[in-house]
Order: C-alpha cells, then sequence, then structure tokens
C-alpha cells in the first residue's frame, strides 16, 4: 500500500490553479519523493501543452540512479513503477530511504525571512504576518520548504492544499506529526490523513493523540483506541474532551480486560 499524498489528490480532483500546476511541473513545488514524483507523472496528461512538456523535462532531468532506488521503495505506487518500466527504467536492488524530492528547481534560500526574537507569541505573530503577505503559490512553498515554527501555523490554515502541503514537506518531523495530532484547532482533514499513515501511527504519542483529540472522527479514535496502554485508557475513559461514545467504549474495554 502506498503512503497517503493529499497533495496529489488535489491535482488529480482538478482543484489546482494553473500557475501552481506549472510550479509542481517545474519541480519548483518539491515534496516529499514518492509525491512529487506522482504529481509529475500525472501532469504528463495535463491538459494544458505548457505544463506537460515541462513536466516531462523535470522527469527527464532527474538522476537515473536516484531514480532506481526510489523507485525500489514501499510506498511507490504500481502504476509509477509501470510508467518508468515502460520507458526501460527499473528499481534498484537496494530502496533509497529518503524522504527527500527527486528534484528540487526552487530557492534554496529561506522561504519566510523572520528574525526570531525569542518570544513565542512575538515570534509567532511576526512570521503570520509575513505569511499573510505571500501570494498563494508562496504560501505553498512555505508550507513544503519552510521551517518548522511556519508548518506550526500553516498546518492550521483554511484552505486545505496549504495544510496538505505541510504534511508533504521532506522536512516534517516525527515530533511535529504527533504535536499536531493532539491540536484541537486543525482541520478534521488534516487528522484523517495523519491516522491513514501506517508510518507515523508507529508512533505511539500520535496515536494517543489522535485518540483524544476531540476533533478526530470518532471511528477513527474507537478504532485507535484499541492501541492504548491502561493507563491512557483509563484517563480515556474520564476524559470530558472526547465524544461520550468514545468514554463509553473505553470503559467497556477497561471492563472486559479486567473480567478477563
Amino acid at each position: 500500500m502506498s503512503a497517503p499524498t493529499p497533495l496529489l489528490e488535489f491535482f488529480k480532483r482538478g482543484e489546482v490553479a494553473r500557475d501552481v500546476r506549472l510550479l509542481a511541473a517545474q519541480g519548483v513545488l518539491a515534496p516529499r519523493a514518492h509525491e512529487q514524483l506522482s504529481i509529475l507523472v500525472f501532469l504528463l496528461d495535463d491538459g494544458d501543452p505548457e505544463i506537460r512538456n515541462t513536466a516531462k523535462d523535470t522527469i527527464d532531468r532527474i538522476p537515473e540512479e536516484s531514480l532506481k532506488g526510489f523507485l525500489a521503495g514501499t510506498d511507490v505506487s504500481i502504476d509509477v513503477r509501470e510508467f518508468f518500466a515502460d520507458r526501460g527504467v527499473f528499481p534498484a536492488e537496494i530502496p533509497s530511504l529518503a524522504e527527500d524530492p527527486l528534484i528540487d528547481a526552487g530557492p534554496e534560500a529561506p522561504v519566510v525571512d523572520v528574525e526570531l526574537s525569542g518570544d513565542e507569541e512575538v515570534d509567532r505573530a511576526s512570521i503570520t504576518s509575513r505569511l499573510s503577505q505571500m501570494t498563494f503559490p508562496e504560501k505553498l512553498r512555505a508550507a513544503v520548504k519552510g521551517t518548522r515554527e511556519v508548518r506550526a501555523i500553516l498546518i492550521r490554515d483554511p484552505n486545505k492544499m496549504i495544510s496538505a502541503s505541510v504534511l508533504s514537506s521532506p522536512k516534517l518531523t516525527e515530533s511535529e506529526i504527533e504535536s499536531f495530532a493532539r491540536m484541537a484547532q486543525i482541520p478534521e482533514d488534516v487528522l484523517r490523513t495523519i491516522g491513514a499513515n501506517r508510518a507515523w501511527l508507529k508512533n505511539y504519542g500520535v496515536v494517543v493523540g489522535l485518540t483524544k483529540n476531540p476533533k478526530t472522527p470518532v471511528a477513527m479514535s474507537l478504532n485507535l483506541m484499541g492501541r492504548l496502554n491502561a493507563r491512557d485508557l483509563q484517563k480515556l475513559s474520564i476524559d470530558r474532551n472526547v465524544p461520550e461514545p468514545l468514554r463509553i467504549a473505553a470503559r467497556k474495554k477497561m471492563l472486559q480486560s479486567t473480567s478477563g
């Protein structure tokens, strides 16, 4: 099973403006490798000839050894593998474990140039002010290439494509995912994406965060509840911030474990 590709879904649904599609075709919008390549392959069928040709040129510029190492990974879709097999490019024997984009044609300089003062509230206000002046494509690049502070702000952005871009950032760390899972102020779609990623769910802190987050869909919380240890299950059973069906289910599970 391939890892979730929330950013790719926007392209497939036709919800991406031409200027952003062109940035992706150029390799300027550089998410994680598996998502970047899936988007580039998808753009080969774009209705705009310039975007189609640009995507083809960008794919042709990817170093073959990097491409082969990537194709050997477990999160590569069958469609992408078949696409390159038809062109005589096959997976290497040893997969590449890096999530970095296969090609990055964007600027290396920080997207948000704000001097941090050490005061968290002041710094957040400064970064938020700078982000508010950006165009949509600039915000997308900030979501993918920006700093940890930038991601912490943009993950709450009301535009779903911006928050999806944060989750697609190669710079994203496990501790950030754990922090996002606990946030009650972020869109439900973000929590759904985190909960659909098996690699992220290997982190117990992410599981706890999602289960206790009142914004997490109840069906997902009920499913994750089975992974909680006795201590966290007991806390969940009396947590007034979570939906009542989840508290009741936690109490039932505790009774079953004690009676068994």
